[in-house]
């Protein structure tokens, strides 16, 4: 980025009024966003809040002058820097897209090409569009790297995608952004898969970069308590329409709609924890590796309770997810076992039998990967109906449709692609496939964090009931402590691929607390704008510990 190419620090970089957007379903176009405006100044973060489905990725992508496919930018003017993107030439308008306007997804692992190392993406638009010499681009890209606390920021660039943990790849992403040194950054859940240690360090890089280089970001989030770390201001929508805007502190301290007011309130559920001795499932003195003979698990034996919830909770590449993986067998264990109701299972998925399969279901993190793109809901949830279940014809469309209602959608949706569904919708379609199964044990891989506040709240409520209603087992992988705490019983807490903690929620979540587990819950954001600093000043102080694993 060309430093003389920069405006003045509050000098208005982006200006929307009366934005429309209209989105194509039920073979007709219906308005999503209703003439919104917007303001952005530089140096300055606007926060866009709101539930799933409020119109906030597809106002987002509008401020780059994109629709996403099944939508139209139908009126109003999009002011970029002077330039009306609205009327500017697609040709024009991809110049800008990787160079002075970046955007950084919520999903990473659809954004990536497999066949390419993570530093040949990361530098590709500072290259091939701003001129810069690769070398001197991959020396910046290990900088950002190392900014953004990824473990061996000298090589990790040297990696394919598949070959780093979701909260790593998350990170690259924001460097590849960051790496052309954009005018305006679209942050769209950015640190959604990031466990709180790495948010932290995160969101404190991301704050630095707008300060730093007078760039304007539009952070599109669900989280509040880290919508108000890193806004200047703060915008509700809901059903595509502004219900309320304020600078941060105004909006925290006095939000003066009821809506707004609801948001502030939601995480209210605690479940009261139960003990058990009837294990379903266990996991026995388990080794795994990936390539190269690296252990990614040491010595992991965990009890999980039958019709109760773990919680496994720990730093992005602490093990979490490949624990799941070994449960499952998609990673098959080099040492001990899995097992189920008594009895050991294959190790490898392809040598279990269906009915193994059936009872052990998984939701993953990462919705837009976890579905065939071409599919529809009515295929996605019908297959497993008939797989498992042998559901055929008008029984399988009844049991879909009232699959689709358990998880607050209708048959509107029943012939729906996944691209005209919101981040929020796609991931209640996955938990209603798992539901479809009539499983005994869920895996649940950070199941919530794609959801804005109010679903995540309808959701982990749902979970519970269901887990009455038909004794359900939960293992919940996640890095959101509010989640642990409205969900689970028993905590284990992993580090670098062992179990370093394991109890009653109770006993992990009152003090004193390890070291570790301490760093965990002091990074969980708080409804005040101070926090981050506050917190990094302490840290600072304290020796800038950032992480277990550095």
């Amino acid at each position: 980025m060309n430093s003389e190419r920069r405006g003045e620090k509050g000098e208005i970089l982006l200006e929307m009024k009366d934005i429309v957007i209209d989105g194509f379903s039920d073979d007709k176009w219906h308005e999503i966003v209703k003439g919104v405006d917007v303001t952005l100044r530089r140096g300055e973060i606007m926060g866009l809040i709101g539930e799933s489905g409020a119109g906030k990725s597809t106002l987002g992508l509008a401020a780059m002058g994109f629709a996403r496919p099944g939508c139209r930018l139908t009126s109003g003017t999009i002011l970029f820097d002077g330039s009306d993107l609205m009327t500017t030439s697609e040709a024009d308008k991809r110049k800008l897209r990787g160079s002075r306007i970046a955007y950084v997804a919520q999903s990473a692992a659809a954004s990536f090409n497999p066949a390419h190392t993570l530093i040949e993406q990361t530098v590709e638009a500072t290259v091939r569009r701003l001129g810069k010499p690769e070398a001197e681009a991959k020396a910046d890209a290990r900088k950002l790297y190392r900014d953004l606390q990824l473990p061996h920021p000298d090589t990790i660039g040297d990696r394919y995608p598949h070959q780093v943990s979701g909260g790593q790849l998350q990170r690259v992403m924001t460097a590849m952004a960051m790496s052309p040194r954009p005018d305006l950054i679209i942050f769209d859940e950015p640190t959604t898969a990031l466990d709180v240690t790495t948010q932290v360090e995160v969101l404190a890089s991301m704050r630095d970069i707008v300060e730093q280089y007078n760039t304007a970001g539009i952070y599109i989030t669900h989280d509040l308590a880290v919508v108000a770390q890193m806004a200047d201001q703060i915008k509700v929508l809901r059903y595509g329409e502004t219900i309320e805007d304020a600078d941060t502190r105004t909006m925290l301290s006095n939000p003066k709609k009821e809506y707004t007011k609801s948001l502030w309130s939601v995480r209210s559920i605690e479940k009261a924890e139960e003990e058990s001795d009837d294990n379903i499932l266990r996991v026995d003195h388990v080794d795994a590796s990936y390539g190269g003979g690296v252990k990614v698990l040491d010595d992991v034996t965990i009890d999980v309770p039958r019709g109760h919830t773990i919680a496994i909770v720990g730093e992005s590449g602490s093990g979490k997810s490949t624990t799941a993986r070994a449960i499952t067998g998609l990673l098959p264990p080099t040492k001990g076992q899995v097992l189920f109701n008594g009895t050991p299972l294959p190790p490898m998925l392809k040598d279990r039998s269906v009915e193994q399969l059936q009872k052990i279901q998984m939701i993953y993190q990462m919705a837009d990967t976890a579905m065939n793109p071409r599919h529809t809901v009515r295929d996605i949830i019908g297959r497993p109906l008939e797989f498992y279940l042998g559901l055929r014809g008008a029984e399988r469309d009844r049991r879909l449709l009232e699959l689709l209602e358990m998880i607050e959608l209708n048959e509107t949706f029943v012939d729906r692609l996944p691209a005209e569904l919101s981040g929020g919708q796609k991931q209640r379609i996955c938990i209603a496939r798992a539901l479809a199964a009539n499983p005994e044990l869920i895996i649940c891989d950070e199941v919530t964090s794609a959801l804005d506040q109010i679903v995540q709240k309808g959701i982990l409520e749902l979970l519970l009931r269901l887990q009455r209603e038909l004794g359900l087992t939960y293992i919940f992988i996640t890095h959101d402590i509010a989640t642990v705490k409205a969900i689970s019983d028993q905590i284990v807490v992993m580090l670098e691929g062992r179990v370093v903690e394991q109890g009653m929620k109770s006993d992990i979540l009152a003090p004193p607390f390890p070291d570790y587990t301490k760093l965990l819950l002091s990074s969980v954001p708080e409804m005040d704008p101070d926090w981050l600093t506050n917190l990094l000043a302490q840290r600072e102080q304290e020796g800038g510990l950032a992480s277990a694993g550095n």
